[in-house]
């Protein structure tokens, strides 16, 4: 992931260019063509990946009370179909897409989140956001998208402690039974992405789970390592 500043991003109506890499929208499906360079040990990555709605949606909610956060999803059940070139690898599977938009830095209303995104027996997505926010507020979104694009809420389970990451960050989830770790996919200072095995709405499900702690993420230290993992192109 690199920032990259006006200069090197160019927008139309259904294609959007960030340096060498690009989004291209061809009416059914979403094509992202990536050229870049990983860091912080230099390495090529390039190759394609398509997301194939199963069913657009055009929905939106506000995080918190100011308003001036939103997050809602594109494609809540999608299929993914990844090609890499370098390094050579390729796969297929289900996928979600979505949007967050904010008006102000996200560490101003939000000390720290859970996010999940299950997916159902039959085909739906459930997204679940357990938000602390710095007035002490806890609010809880918890919404089921299907595939013939009907949204519908439903009544989150109670909060689960799972283990802290290998930074000692802290982490929950909401579910009706015990979670496990099957794969940690991201563990840093201040974030943490993994798949978990765990329950909802009566069913045993597998989830994309992340953590958020926004004042770790300010802090000088981190705000110092970032440009080795996310450089900056003005």
């Amino acid at each position: 992931m690199t920032e990259r500043g006006a200069s090197h991003c160019d927008r139309s109506a259904h294609t959007f260019n960030i340096g060498p890499s690009q989004l291209h929208w061809d009416g059914q499906a979403l094509r992202i063509d990536i050229d870049e360079v990983c860091v912080p040990f230099p390495r090529r990555i390039k190759g394609t990946v398509r997301i194939d709605p199963e069913q657009l949606f055009n929905f939106g909610v506000h995080l918190e009370p100011g308003c001036k956060h939103t997050w809602g999803p594109i494609a809540p059940c999608a299929r993914v179909d990844v090609q890499l070139q370098h390094p050579s690898q390729s796969w297929q599977g289900h996928a979600y897409l979505d949007s967050n938009e904010g008006d102000e830095p996200i560490d101003r209303p939000f000390k720290e989140w859970d996010w999940s995104r299950s997916r159902m027996a039959n085909g739906d997505t459930a997204v679940m956001y357990d938000l602390l926010l710095r007035s002490g507020e806890n609010p809880v979104l918890a919404y089921r998208f299907d595939r013939q694009g009907e949204v519908s809420l439903f009544e989150p389970p109670e909060p689960v402690a799972m283990s802290r990451t290998k930074w000692w960050l802290a982490r929950r989830m909401r579910t009706q039974a015990a979670v496990r770790v099957k794969q940690q996919l991201e563990d840093t200072p201040f974030y943490q992405r993994a798949v978990l095995e765990s329950s909802l709405l009566g069913e045993t499900v597998e989830s994309f789970h992340e953590t958020l702690h926004t004042d770790r993420l300010i802090s000088p230290v981190v705000q110092a390592m970032l440009p080795w993992r996310m450089p900056r192109r003005a």
